[in-house]
C-alpha cells in the first residue's frame, strides 16, 4: 500500500474543521497534522481530528521533512507569507480562498511555484459543486442557445460578529464581496463562456454602519462575456432574503431560460430539446 499523502494545515480555524471532518474517510490516503500559533489549540484539533503531529508554530510545521504540502488556512493578509514559505521548503500549497491581496502577488507566487516546481492550488470548493457542473453542461448543450444575460443573485442578511476577524479589512484583505462574494464570481467565470478582462466592474451603494460587521456588506459587479452575452452579479449579506436564504439566479439565452437557486437547491431549465416548463 502507497505512503498517505502527508499534509499540515496552517491555521486552526471554521474551515480546517471543515476540512478535516471530511478528510477521515480518507484517512488511509491523507495523514492531517496541525499548526497555530498557539500551540494548545493545534494540539486539540489534531486530538479531534485523529491527527499525526501538532506545532505550535507554522515555520516549525512547513520545515517538517515529513510533510508533503500544507493547507494555508490562516487570514488573507498571511497568505502571501506562508504560501511562499512552504514552497520555497518544496511543499506542495493549498491556499484557501481568497487566495492573494492583489494580481502582482498572483504573479510572485506563479514565478515560484514554476521555480520550485511544485502545485498550488487555490480551495475554491464552489467550482466542483453539482450546481456548477449542471450549468456547464447545460450551456455545453446550447439547450438555451446563444446566451444574452446572466444574472447571479447571492442575497441573504447574515452580519458577522463584532469580534470577527473579518471585520478588519487589513486582515480580511477586502470588504465582504471579497472575502465570500468571490465564490458567485468565479461561478460567472467558470460555466464556459469567459469573462473578458478589462470589463468587470463593481458597484458599492451607500454604505451602512448598522449593526456590528462593520464592513462594506454589499455589491454589483457588471461584466462581458467573450461569446457577446452581459452578466452581473449582486451581492449581499445585509438584506433579507426570501425565505431566509432562497436566492434565485437566471441565465438568458435565445433559445431558453435556466433559472437557477445559487446554491443549488434547484435547477429549473426551458429550452431546446426539454420540455415546456
Amino acid at each position: 500500500m502507497p505512503e498517505p499523502l502527508r499534509i499540515a494545515f496552517l491555521g486552526c480555524g471554521f474551515i480546517t474543521s471543515v476540512h478535516s471532518r471530511h478528510l477521515k474517510a480518507l484517512r488511509t490516503e491523507i495523514a492531517c497534522s496541525y499548526a497555530s500559533r498557539d500551540a494548545a489549540r493545534a494540539a486539540a484539533y489534531c486530538r479531534r481530528h485523529q491527527g499525526v503531529a501538532s506545532f505550535g508554530d507554522y515555520a516549525q510545521a512547513i520545515a517538517d521533512p515529513r510533510i508533503d504540502a500544507v493547507i494555508v488556512a490562516v487570514p488573507p493578509r498571511f497568505h502571501l507569507e506562508w504560501t511562499l514559505a512552504a514552497l520555497a521548503a518544496g511543499k506542495h500549497v493549498l491556499v484557501e480562498k481568497p487566495a492573494f491581496m492583489s494580481m502582482a502577488d498572483y504573479e510572485i507566487v506563479r514565478e515560484a511555484r514554476d521555480r520550485t516546481n511544485r502545485v498550488v492550488l487555490v480551495g475554491e470548493n464552489d467550482h466542483y459543486k453539482p450546481l456548477a457542473v449542471t450549468l456547464r453542461r447545460l450551456l455545453a448543450g446550447h439547450v438555451i442557445g446563444d446566451m444574452v444575460f446572466a444574472h447571479f443573485a447571492t442575497i441573504a442578511k447574515r452580519l458577522k460578529s463584532a469580534g470577527d476577524w473579518r471585520n478588519d479589512e487589513a486582515m480580511a484583505g477586502g470588504d465582504a464581496f471579497f472575502e465570500e462574494g468571490i465564490h458567485w464570481l468565479h461561478l460567472a467565470g467558470s460555466l464556459g463562456p469567459r469573462i473578458v478582462p478589462g470589463t468587470v466592474h463593481g458597484y458599492r451603494p451607500r454604505a451602512s454602519s448598522e449593526g456590528p460587521d462593520s464592513r462594506i456588506k454589499s455589491m454589483m459587479v457588471a461584466f462581458q462575456y467573450d461569446n457577446g452575452a452581459t452578466g452581473a452579479l449582486y451581492y449581499s449579506r445585509e438584506i433579507p432574503s426570501l425565505l431566509k436564504g432562497l436566492r434565485i439566479s437566471k441565465l438568458f439565452g435565445r433559445n431558453g431560460i435556466i433559472t437557477f437557486e445559487s446554491n443549488g437547491a434547484f435547477v429549473i431549465a426551458r429550452g431546446r430539446g426539454l420540455p415546456r416548463v
